[in-house]
């Protein structure tokens, strides 16, 4: 699922006990069996070995209605980290994450990035003195998950990013950053690890389907289906502003319009995460600019809806909840259309992301977690 080639750290079996405990901990020892197709030997056995490596551990006994309290296995939050680092036009976010994919620690820088050697050598910087702060060793860190605006071009998977990300695409970053940060290093485009975010620590908490819009500087989005992120042959799935001619890329839901709009009635935004931070559905320009980009929306939604029938279309990035929420109440979806014998095909529910922060900082921290040791 990655650019990377290490191997993972865990067998397939192992994998799928570590994403068991992972999505139901604490978990009874007894129920993980139900959740594979393995054999109660096998999994007790499995269970053991990934105790014995310091993966797993014994959790607090549940009470049941009869007997002894019943024994439960969690993951050892503490037995390795990864690091994310998260670039959008104006900001770079870099997270580190526990085993049990929780955010421990988090640094942003905030401005245009334009030089990214310095930008690197910051973070870089940074990364050692969160390490410091919190008396973890570098040789706990397992690799570190790349995110950025953009999709890729080219064999060794270069971004082309937006305009003022220029000097951060058409190069072949994988080396730099594992030169900079000596860590293994996989690459994806944040759209992507929003998608993994939400996946694991978000709606995917009660949805296995679902397409997530990223709404940034540009537009783009990701697929999870069946509870794994589907990244495509050339790994653009999700790039949703291909579906946009020229002519009406200018009314697709990029949160770049929506600031010259604003701008253009006299509101001072600088920053997509000015326009985060400060939203006032009153301003004006929001309307008409909600006018314009509300049939590409709904021409998207209806297309997502044929083509991988999701439960959910999430509406995550750097959008203000309170526009995503003016969005979805406008959203016209295609089951609300005339059928035949008046009956709909069930659709998907528009749901506003449930991440707890930065969706594509936390997935590009859990990149590395999950290929090497989470399904």
């Amino acid at each position: 699922m990655a650019a990377h080639e290490e191997s993972p750290l865990a067998s397939e079996n192992e994998r799928l006990i570590l994403d068991i405990v992972r999505r139901h901990e604490p978990i009874p020892r007894a129920s993980i069996t139900s959740y594979t197709n393995l054999t109660q030997q096998s999994v007790h056995r499995l269970v053991e070995g990934l105790t014995a490596r310091g993966l797993l551990r014994a959790g607090t006994p549940l009470k049941g209605a009869r007997g002894q309290p019943s024994p439960t296995i969690e993951l050892e939050r503490q037995a390795v980290y990864s690091v994310g680092i998260s670039v959008n036009t104006d900001a770079v976010t870099l997270s580190l994450a526990d085993f049990g994919c929780g955010i421990v620690d988090q640094e942003t820088v905030r401005g245009i990035l334009s030089d990214r050697k310095a930008t690197l050598a910051t973070l870089a910087e940074k990364l050692n003195s969160v390490l410091r702060r919190r008396g973890i060793s570098r040789g706990n860190l397992i690799g570190l998950g790349f995110a950025m605006s953009g999709f890729f071009v080219g064999a060794d998977r270069q971004f082309n990013a937006p305009e003022p990300l220029r000097d951060w695409s058409l190069i072949d970053l994988q080396p730099e950053l594992e030169d900079i940060f000596a860590l293994p290093v996989w690459l994806e485009n944040n759209a992507t690890t929003g998608a993994i975010g939400e996946s694991l620590s978000g709606v995917g908490r009660w949805c296995q389907t679902f397409a997530y819009l990223s709404f940034n500087y540009g537009f783009g989005g990701g697929l999870i289906l069946e509870g794994r992120p589907y990244l495509g042959f050339h790994g653009n799935a999700g790039e949703f502003s291909v579906i946009y001619d020229a002519e009406e890329k200018p009314r697709r839901p990029a949160l770049q319009y929506l600031i010259h709009t604003l701008r253009e009635n006299g509101i001072d935004i600088g920053s997509v995460q000015e326009l985060k931070q400060d939203f006032n559905p009153s301003w004006p320009g929001v309307e008409s600019w909600l006018s314009e980009v509300m049939p590409m929306l709904e021409r998207l939604i209806a297309t997502l809806t044929g083509v991988i029938d999701p439960q959910a279309i999430v509406f995550g990035g750097q959008l203000p909840p309170v526009l995503g929420q003016m969005m979805i109440d406008r959203a016209r979806l295609p089951s609300q259309r005339p059928h035949r014998y008046g009956a709909a095909p069930p659709g998907p529910r528009l749901v506003l992301s449930e991440t707890k922060g930065d969706a594509s900082a936390i997935g590009a921290a859990l990149l590395p977690l999950k290929f090497r040791y989470f399904l």
